[in-house]
């Protein structure tokens, strides 16, 4: 192959694993969401090492994570009915500009040196409950973002590795931070970092449709939704797997500060380098979805990733040693990502659009609203066995809860 063909080929395989961003509005939103994402995880790094460093406490570790997520579980069933009802643009406006003061407020706080973690639990479950209303209009809202809609796969894998490439850079530069002039300034430029978003947002040419008003409660459109998804055998499966690894795998991030010092006997920048490896994995693993042309054979990849998954949190629970750490951590981070967004594309590409907010609202429950009774439970379990016997006891139901998807709902022969 001469030199000609090989760039030629290299710019066919750019122009795919990018074809998302042909589409106007999708690309306004990918730069905004970049910029915004990079304050977020900032700022998640910022907050965990704030609260282990005033209390030393992994119960309180566990405790933030359990408040911030919890409202997931419980509003956002209701926020897939309320998304699919209205206008997802104007809420994801909203979402935004309330996410921008919770940030500043806590900027604002620990700035002034008046911060405590009564307050920390106070504005994590304020942004607990703008994230239950955010998540499944934003999920919904990208298939009114792209004009193709046989993009929507790449689109949804190239929000996937948007949002771990920022997990690789924001956790980083938390890290140094956080060193040089400590929490506050991670808040402030998580806040500032939301007027990206936000233009995007406004700088959208969204036609929106009005929906047609139905007679029916919030609860009747619930229920409908429920045994709608439910009703379906190979979508049930992918949510009760997702909800075992976020209650028994994915916690295992809300321990990082603690294995970061306790285990491994480093500082924020360690917590800084084992998130961003978490990242970079992930980040592969969303690039490598979105180079795939369609969706075939998605469901296939979903127990095998997380065995993997499990694999690198049981290697975890038995390292000492920082290196060997970041590529157990980015083994987890590739196997969890390819989980999430297999689960994630495959389900959006089967459901009805009249559905769509509140399938992604269930999706939600299973992954994010699963996780704070798993971060609870692994801040509490840790106090008493340890991070090491921990992480190694969500690593094997993770492996086991993969077996079980593989051997009773999606048997050798069955197609995807």
């Amino acid at each position: 192959m001469n030199l000609s063909e090989t760039i030629s080929e290299t710019i066919s395989t750019f122009m795919l694993t990018f074809r998302a961003l042909q589409s106007r509005n999708y690309r306004l939103f990918f730069s905004g969401q970049f910029i915004s994402l990079i304050g977020t995880w900032m700022q998640q790094i910022a907050v965990s090492w704030l609260v282990y460093r005033m209390t030393n406490s992994i119960f309180l570790l566990g405790l933030v994570g359990f408040i911030s997520q919890f409202p997931t579980f419980v509003i956002s069933p209701f926020a897939g009915v309320w998304s699919d009802r209205m206008n997802k643009h104007r809420i994801l406006i909203w979402t935004q500009i309330l996410s921008m003061i919770q940030a500043l407020t806590l900027a604002a706080l620990v700035l002034t040196d008046s911060i405590t973690v009564w307050q920390i639990i106070v504005l994590s479950f304020f942004i607990g409950c703008i994230n239950a209303f955010d998540v499944p209009a934003r999920q919904s809202f990208i298939i009114d973002m792209i004009e193709d809609r046989k993009d929507l796969g790449n689109a949804i894998a190239l929000n996937s590795a948007m949002f771990n490439g920022t997990r690789f850079l924001g956790p980083f530069i938390a890290g140094i931070l956080i060193v040089a002039v400590g929490e506050g300034i991670c808040f402030m430029i998580n806040g500032l970092s939301y007027i990206a978003v936000i233009a995007a947002l406004l700088g959208m040419q969204i036609v929106y449709i009005k929906k047609q008003i139905k007679n029916k409660s919030m609860l009747e459109e619930l229920k409908e939704g429920y045994f709608y998804v439910f009703r379906d055998p190979k979508m049930k499966s992918i949510l009760l797997l997702m909800a075992l690894t976020s209650i028994m795998g994915i916690p295992f991030i809300v321990l990082m500060p603690a294995f970061a010092k306790d285990i491994l006997q480093g500082g924020p920048h360690t917590l800084g380098f084992l998130m961003s490896s978490l990242g970079a994995g992930a980040m592969l693993g969303a690039f490598y979805l979105a180079s795939k042309i369609n969706v075939k054979g998605l469901r296939k990849n979903i127990p095998l990733a997380v065995f993997i998954f499990g694999l690198g949190i049981i290697g975890l629970s038995l390292s000492h040693s920082l290196g060997i750490s970041l590529l157990l951590v980015f083994l987890a981070g590739f196997g969890i990502m390819i989980q999430v967004a297999s689960s994630n594309t495959w389900l959006q590409t089967n459901v009805d659009d009249d559905k769509r907010g509140r399938m992604i609202s269930f999706f939600a429950v299973s992954f994010l609203g699963m996780a704070p009774f798993g971060s609870l439970l692994a801040g509490s379990v840790a106090v008493y066995l340890g991070i090491p016997l921990t992480l190694f006891t969500g690593g094997i139901c993770c492996i086991l809860g993969a077996l079980v998807f593989r051997l009773r709902n999606y048997p050798p022969a069955a197609s995807s």
